[in-house]
């Protein structure tokens, strides 16, 4: 397994692809440290011999010992364990994980792959196997690039005015395919090893040359990764490590992909099925990192009520309450993801989708409730505390440090480092992307819905209500 100091050297020695602010930048550009950060610390705890066996796994392929990142789910314990670390991580950086992007496209894939070979005879499960030996041995950070731009909405990919709206593949060779187009919101991506792209939708044989999925190295000639860096505002004295996201819209022009990277081309069928499959392992992973982020508002709500001296009030524990009624709702439906899982016959386990999807619903559809609880109990406050360095110049520090003060038993240090904290959770761009984030990413509520209604049996549920009502067939 690598270290974070590995990891880092890694992403300065790939080629410079990651266009930021109208700039070509280094990949260990300031503005993209604070993400970096963030995957460093999947590095870091894995190597702590507390956290064996939480963060790591051993390989189903070699036997050895691998970051649980890499790892593909052997059993529902695996399912569980997963869930498990999600949370740990999350609530260590404040926010996503963001491997679990690759972790979940793996699992995915290694489905997929078998059922393609054992109903049409390919070879992409052997492919998929090769490369993910390299994955794992090399301790690699993954992007999932699966959202099209998608163009007018109201078309297939292959009716799009321009037919690059939708990534596909222009020409297919001996050696490989060259493919075209591009993949939105794509986390991570700029400080990933990889980019694995799978399809975002069902497809029809016209589809065709749109049902592809492939891996490819991030810095891969003609690709661009056009990227916008979200972080907390900095601090110049209050220290604290910084912690933050990056997305880029992920440019495919004219690129190769070489034959034994390519795990599909042109099996429309199996479009959906990856798409759907790569959907419901991640929306497994929110059931870890939604619980988390609502830790975090959990947390900042209870320490701003102690600081103001209200913590013990009704509406407080009630509104607390409120918190871990959605934290825990969401994890323990994943834990019964995870229990009712099945296996598939490349021996992964999937998580029930019924369950998966009714938590990541409870998830986005609660995001602005939680801000909400958070705002009020934090007040007015976190939109207008002045700015740092002016609790730091030496005519106006006394005053602010005198009048922040509530709690006499917390220094007036504290609680500027909790206003401060919130304010950036509540007021600032960071604040407003992980918002929006919360209700879509992993895919939004309606999505949800559709998936809950497509796998739920409600014939079922109308015969038990013809039982009772004594109506025959």
């Amino acid at each position: 397994m690598r270290t974070a100091g590995e990891y880092l050297e890694r992403l300065r020695a790939l080629r410079d692809n990651v266009y930021l602010g109208g700039e070509l930048v280094k990949r260990d550009d300031p503005r993209l440290m604070p993400g970096i950060n963030v995957v460093a610390e999947t590095f870091n705890y894995a190597a702590g011999e507390e956290y064996r066996g939480l963060l790591t796994a051993v390989s189903h392929l070699t036997g050895k010992t691998i970051n649980r990142f890499c790892h593909i789910h052997q059993s529902a314990e695996d399912l569980l364990k997963k869930q498990e670390m999600t949370r740990f991580l999350c609530t260590r950086t404040g926010g996503c994980i963001q491997r679990c992007m690759g972790t979940d496209a793996l699992n995915a894939l290694s489905v997929i792959t078998k059922e393609m070979d054992i109903r049409i005879g390919t070879d992409y499960y052997e492919r998929f196997l090769n490369y993910l030996k390299y994955f794992q041995e090399n301790d690699l950070v993954g992007n999932c690039a699966q959202t099209d731009v998608k163009g007018d909405r109201s078309r297939r990919p292959h009716e799009q005015a321009d037919p690059d709206l939708y990534l596909r593949v222009v020409e297919k060779r001996e050696d490989g395919i060259v493919v075209r187009g591009a993949k939105a919101h794509n986390t991570i991506a700029p400080y990933a090893d990889e980019i694995i792209v799978v399809p975002t939708r069902l497809m029809t044989d016209k589809d065709s040359d749109y049902a592809v999925a492939f891996a490819i190295p991030a810095d891969t000639e003609n690709v661009y990764l056009v990227t916008r860096a979200t972080n907390p505002r900095p601090r110049r004295h209050l220290k604290v490590k910084e912690y933050g996201s990056a997305d880029s819209m992920t440019i495919f022009d004219n690129v190769f992909v070489p034959r034994e990277r390519v795990f599909m081309c042109g099996e429309f069928s199996f479009a959906g099925p990856l798409a759907l499959l790569f959907a419901l392992f991640h929306r497994h992973s929110y059931t870890g990192c939604k619980p988390a982020a609502t830790d975090v508002i959990m947390g900042f709500s209870a320490l701003v009520a102690e600081y103001n001296g209200v913590e013990k009030a009704p509406h407080v524990r009630d509104k607390l309450a409120d918190l871990v009624a959605v934290a825990e709702l969401v994890y323990g439906t994943g834990i019964a993801a995870a229990v009712k899982s099945k296996q598939y016959a490349s021996g992964t386990y999937v998580p029930d989708p019924v369950y998966c999807n009714v938590a990541r619903y409870h998830a986005g559809v609660n995001v602005y409730r939680e801000y909400d609880i958070l705002a009020d109990l934090a007040g007015g406050l976190p939109a207008t505390l002045p700015p740092e360095e002016d609790f730091f110049n030496p005519v106006t520090r006394p005053f602010l440090e005198k009048y922040i003060m509530r709690n006499p038993a917390v220094s007036a240090e504290n609680q500027h480092r909790c206003f401060r904290a919130l304010s950036d959770m509540l007021c600032s761009s960071h604040a407003g992307v992980m918002q929006v984030a919360g209700v879509h990413g992993g895919g939004s509520p309606i999505m949800e819905k559709i998936a809950i209604m497509g796998q739920y049996d409600i014939k079922a549920r109308k015969n038990i209500a013809k039982r009772l009502a004594g109506i025959e067939e």
